[in-house]
């Protein structure tokens, strides 16, 4: 049995989680030893119950170990333990992480840069649509998305990174070749293509609400802060922010209506200390340094393959304290979406019939636009020029 092999079957073990793998660990040294370990030796670990004992003991009653290996290899996933270089590192630093996860795709060095993007799987369409272009924007800065692959938020954050071009994650609260919800199925292959799906739990493990927690424990400890868009009062969004402040992490929230049920959570989380966001600076000035790293983000990267001899580009300089000094540039699309603008408040609409453009074009020009802090969104779809 080598290493890998021994965590595999540990992870299915029931009873044995991150804090009694740490016992374990801690008493009999490499995972291996664990499995010829005497009882009396694994009865004298302290805190290790005698059910755990005799599961250990008798794991192979329990545990299908070269299936579950041929599942893995079918998956086209892998495994990455807590010691490896693709583990990520920011979850190293919270007490008892997973042992082990699960991965479909590539974690990557530059996944460092993390936000968590959560909310309600009700949502309204204010949530949706802003959900998107916050990750949208995020991901067009170079910062890896991370959410739990939910229906509702989950899924309009994963959706955003991706239309940036950027890197997302996705934490799975039930095994990896689970695919819950049924319709995100082509969304969780995108996103194994262009960032991670990754999880704690065997194949084909079910989730429940146990698991989810979990699930929203690793979302929180592997990013630098907790963006919640849309929450009510019971939400598991505002699970995830708890364990985030507890982590010593930040805790964004984006406010709503007062009225609104759907919004209680994030204004109850602004009142309890949470910092209100209601544009991607307020995210980035309390990382500024990540600021540098705009010029490896993955759309930028695919921009600068695809450019030809032809001046396509004008150079500017952003205007902003966390990025003053940092060169960025304007498309053809957004210099033409910008034209139209005036510093009076306009409709989308409006925008569309002046420059001729697809609504998809104006759109993601306008999502760059507002990042280079060159227009300002108002509510209703209205926009106009910062002054």
């Amino acid at each position: 049995m080598t290493s890998q092999e021994a965590h595999i079957a540990l992870n299915m073990i029931d009873g044995v989680g991150p804090a009694t793998y740490a016992k374990l660990r801690s008493a009999l040294g490499d995972a291996v030893n664990i499995f010829s370990a005497s009882e009396s030796q694994l009865s004298g670990i302290a805190g290790i119950s005698a059910d755990t004992v005799a599961a250990i003991l008798n794991w192979e009653k329990t545990v299908d170990l070269a299936a579950e290996i041929r599942r893995i290899q079918n998956a086209g996933c892998h495994i990455i333990l807590k010691e490896d270089e693709e583990y990520p590192k920011l979850l190293k630093e919270i007490y008892n992480p997973p042992f082990l996860l699960y991965v479909r795709g590539q974690i990557l060095p530059q996944d460092h840069n993390s936000i968590a993007i959560v909310g309600s799987r009700l949502t309204t369409l204010y949530g949706i649509e802003t959900a998107q272009k916050f990750a949208q924007q995020l991901a067009y800065a170079g910062i890896t998305v991370v959410s739990g692959g939910a229906r509702g938020i989950d899924t309009a954050a994963h959706k955003g990174a991706l239309n940036s071009k950027g890197r997302t994650i996705s934490v799975l609260g039930n095994g990896i070749n689970v695919v819950y919800p049924a319709e995100n199925v082509k969304l969780f292959e995108e996103i194994s293509q262009n960032g991670a799906v990754i999880s704690q739990f065997p194949m084909s493990y079910a989730g429940n609400r146990n698991t989810y927690s979990i699930r929203n424990r690793i979302v929180a400890g592997m990013t630098l802060g907790t963006l919640v868009v849309e929450a009510n009062q019971t939400s598991g969004a505002l699970i995830t922010a708890g364990m985030a402040a507890e982590m010593n992490r930040q805790v964004f929230a984006i406010p709503g209506r007062i009225d609104s049920p759907r919004s209680s959570g994030c204004n109850r989380l602004i009142k309890e200390g949470a910092k209100l966001c209601d544009d991607i600076q307020d995210i980035l000035s309390e990382f500024e340094y990540l600021a540098g790293f705009r010029s490896g983000s993955a759309r930028q990267q695919n921009e600068q393959k695809e450019k030809t001899p032809v001046q396509d580009e004008i150079p500017f300089t952003l205007p902003t304290t966390a990025t003053e000094s940092l060169a960025i540039k304007l498309t053809p699309q957004e210099t033409a979406v910008l034209a139209a603008i005036t510093y009076e408040e306009q409709h989308i609409d409006a925008l569309i019939q002046k420059t001729s453009l697809p609504t998809h074009v104006v759109l993601s020009a306008l999502c760059g636009l507002e990042l280079k802090k060159q227009v300002q969104q108002l509510p209703g779809k209205l926009y106009r020029r910062r002054k």
